[in-house]
């Protein structure tokens, strides 16, 4: 009788890092903070191309960057959105920079820090060089509110390329979620057709494959910044 011979059973370790195999074409997993800025004279000399994370404060946007860099707490989750009005850079490695851009459309915050924020936020986007792309965090329940429609028009203007995450997307059936995108994608056709977009769940961790390609490609067609007013 013949010993049948076992493969060996993959390693705890082995199988964490396959996981993370598929979103290391763009190295979000080397990610390491640099600094914080709430002054655009702040701003660190433009260079490596970045890429910018943007959405309204409930929207999954930290919980969206930490679980694209495989991390738990890169990007803080605060229990109090719209708390953080900062702009957090982080290197990658010498491939570029993660940005973090400070959270909108929250409720119960004076004028003047949401002044601040247009200011800061709206100066980011259109004068920044060294931005290949802006990726737009939406909750997949509440996509294109208002607020996500002023920041198009902000990267449409500023001739500046865009990626949207539709998170939270574990949230609804299979069914309305591919409804959505659907719906998405039409209605950005309309406003913005050189836009792309997704479904993603940091929960569930979908999407992950498909928003490191799309990074990719937007960093890479970083040739040079648009001139102003392009």
């Amino acid at each position: 009788m013949k010993t049948r011979i076992r493969k060996p059973r993959e390693k705890e370790d082995d199988r964490k890092a396959a996981k993370t195999r598929n979103f290391t074409e763009f190295p979000l997993a080397k990610a390491v903070f640099t600094v914080s800025v709430h002054d655009s004279r702040e701003l660190p000399r433009p260079g490596a191309p970045e890429i910018a994370f943007a959405g309204r404060s409930n929207a999954g946007k930290s919980s969206a960057i930490n679980t694209l860099a495989g991390r738990r707490r890169l990007a803080f989750v605060s229990k109090t959105p719209g708390r953080t009005q900062l702009i957090n850079f982080f290197a990658l490695g010498g491939d570029g920079f993660l940005v973090d851009l400070p959270g909108y459309g929250y409720a119960g915050v004076p004028g003047e820090v949401r002044r601040h924020w247009r200011e800061l936020v709206g100066g980011y986007i259109a004068e920044r060089p060294s931005l290949a792309a802006v990726v737009i965090v939406m909750d997949a329940r509440h996509p294109l509110t208002d607020l996500d429609l002023t920041l198009i028009e902000w990267l449409r203007e500023a001739g500046r390329k865009a990626h949207v995450l539709l998170t939270k997307s574990d949230k609804l059936s299979k069914q309305a979620a591919q409804a959505t995108l659907a719906r998405v994608r039409r209605d950005l056709g309309k406003v913005y057709p050189e836009a792309t977009v997704q479904l993603f769940s940091s929960l569930k961790r979908e999407g992950i494959s498909e928003a490191a390609s799309a990074l990719a490609r937007l960093a890479a067609g970083k040739n040079k910044a648009p001139a102003k007013g392009e």
